[in-house]
This record gives C-alpha cells, sequence and structure tokens, in this order.
C-alpha cells in the first residue's frame, strides 16, 4: 500500500509539475488609430477591465511614448516607465504598476521624444524583457500613439492582430482606412479589426464599419470585421474627469454594456483562433526580426 500512495503521489508531483511547465496561451494585440482624439486609450483601458472581470489576467502597456495617457486615465501615478526600461534602468517587473482593480499597466513615458525612433540596441533589449511576461498574461494589450510612427508600424506588424479604433466622422474614416493601406503595403499578412467608437447608435456604427469594409475589401482586398460598436455616453465624459475608467464609475452605463459585448466576441473569436505557440515568442520574433524603416 505505501509504494502504490508512493507511487501516486509521484504522479501526481509529475503531472503537477508538467502542467506548471505549460506555458499560458498569450494573446497579442494591438490597439490603434488613425488620428488621434477618438477614444482609442480609453477603449483600450475599459476593454482591458472587461477582459480582467471575466476572468482573464491582463497587461496593458502604453506604447505610445511621446503621449501616453494610460495611468492618467486609471488616476494613479506610475513612478516607472518605458523609459526606464530602455535606458537598462529598471527590469520589465521593476516597471509593471499593479492596479487595484485587477488590471497591469505599463505607462509610456509622456514626453520622452528621443526614443520614438527605438535603435535596433533598444528594440533587442526591448524584446529580451518583454519574453519574461510568458506565460503570466492571458492578454497583453498594447496602446500605439495615434496615426502612422515607425514603432506603430512595428507592433501593427508584430501582433497577432491589431483593433482600429475610429469614429463616424469622416476625418476618422479616412486616417482609419490610410493607416491601414499604409500598413497593408509594407506588410501583406496584418490583420484588422475595427471598433467604432462615440456612435449614436448601433445602426450608426454598422454603417460606418460597412462603409470602410466595402472600401478595404475593393481596393485593400482585406477583410475587416467589426468587432463592436461603443455608443456615445456621457458617463464616458464623466469618468475621465473623475480619472475612473467608465466600466468601473458607471458599469450600467450604455458605452460600458457596449464593451462588455466586444470583450465577450474577442474571446470567443480568440478561442478558435491562434495558437499558443504564435502567442508571444512570435510576436517577439516578429518584432526583432522587422527591418528598420
Amino acid at each position: 500500500m505505501n509504494d502504490q500512495a508512493n507511487s501516486l503521489r509521484k504522479l501526481v508531483t509529475t503531472n503537477e509539475n508538467h502542467a506548471l511547465k505549460q506555458p499560458k496561451s498569450t494573446r497579442i494585440v494591438t490597439v490603434t488609430s488613425g488620428k488621434g482624439g477618438v477614444g482609442k486609450s480609453n477603449f483600450s483601458l475599459n476593454f482591458a477591465l472587461m477582459l480582467q472581470q471575466r476572468g482573464h489576467k491582463v497587461l496593458v502597456f502604453d506604447a505610445d511614448i511621446g503621449m501616453a495617457n494610460i495611468d492618467v486615465l486609471m488616476g494613479i501615478s506610475a513612478p516607472y516607465n518605458l523609459y526606464h526600461l530602455l535606458k537598462r534602468e529598471k527590469t520589465i517587473w521593476e516597471i509593471i504598476q499593479h492596479a487595484s482593480s485587477g488590471i497591469d499597466i505599463i505607462a509610456g513615458g509622456s514626453g520622452f521624444r528621443d526614443l520614438v525612433e527605438l535603435p535596433q540596441a533598444e528594440l533587442d533589449y526591448f524584446g529580451e524583457q518583454i519574453a519574461r511576461l510568458s506565460g503570466h498574461y492571458d492578454v497583453i494589450l498594447f496602446d500605439t500613439g495615434a496615426g502612422l510612427s515607425k514603432e506603430t508600424v512595428k507592433f501593427i506588424a508584430a501582433a497577432q492582430e491589431t483593433i482600429v479604433v475610429t469614429t463616424p466622422e469622416p476625418t476618422s474614416i479616412t486616417d482609419a482606412y490610410a493607416l491601414m493601406k499604409m500598413v497593408k503595403s509594407m506588410y501583406e499578412d496584418v490583420t484588422f479589426k475595427l471598433v467604432v467608437n462615440r456612435a449614436s447608435d448601433m445602426k450608426e456604427g454598422k454603417f460606418t464599419a460597412d462603409k470602410l469594409a466595402m472600401v478595404a475589401k475593393q481596393f485593400l482586398q482585406m477583410e475587416i470585421p467589426l468587432l463592436g460598436t461603443v455608443m456615445d455616453d456621457a458617463n464616458v465624459t464623466k469618468a475621465v474627469k473623475k480619472q475612473v475608467p467608465f466600466v468601473l464609475a458607471y458599469p450600467g452605463g450604455e458605452a460600458a454594456r457596449c464593451i462588455d459585448l466586444i470583450a465577450i466576441k474577442f474571446l470567443n473569436e480568440s478561442r478558435r483562433s491562434v495558437p499558443a505557440e504564435n502567442g508571444l515568442k512570435g510576436f517577439i520574433s516578429r518584432m526583432l526580426g522587422l527591418k528598420k524603416g
């Protein structure tokens, strides 16, 4: 009996150790927009919080080096940010901020313009540090700067998928299309999903998405599926002023319910999409393999 019990204990220990060695599949998602002022960062933050509320461990990486504001939207002060990582003053673990809401944040370092063109040495070090996050998160969201900068292109090309945030305004739609067209011309295999923010109703959101999808299919030979629409909601502005994410400040509001629907769709789609081996390691290899523009 003792021998049998010892054998069972060894089997359980072996299975536990094997389970611990299995890396968590981490989805790498870039969130971007063709122009500023469309609510991209606010979407990224609230989307991440809704994913967390649904049981997923999420890291929001503020990759907008020049105009980072995720920490401001959260009402927290980040002592360390991407600047300290790229200058090798802090490790990846030391710059992660653990928000009381449950998500983790890496601040981008507002106003530091010298890093806009990430030299290859910093890019290599960045990749090495990011690799250490493997197995710790279900989703890593890279909130990039608005418009088409060199680092934004790298994040889009390296990520498994990119969410483009637009509004129904003609200039926002035009700029979103221009961004996708430019990236597509450089990297053929990129994929995009669309979120229409500040729509007056679901009909306007679908109309906006259909218009953009039609042009993309005709001229870029790309399918641009609609991930979801976020309704225009006065609670969003109130929450920004309070420096509290709107899904926390006004969970019953129109915008919060829209974000929840988007999170559900995203999670349902992610279960049947990119395999684990193409997760974080794939992101790093693709980013480090990209030629400098």
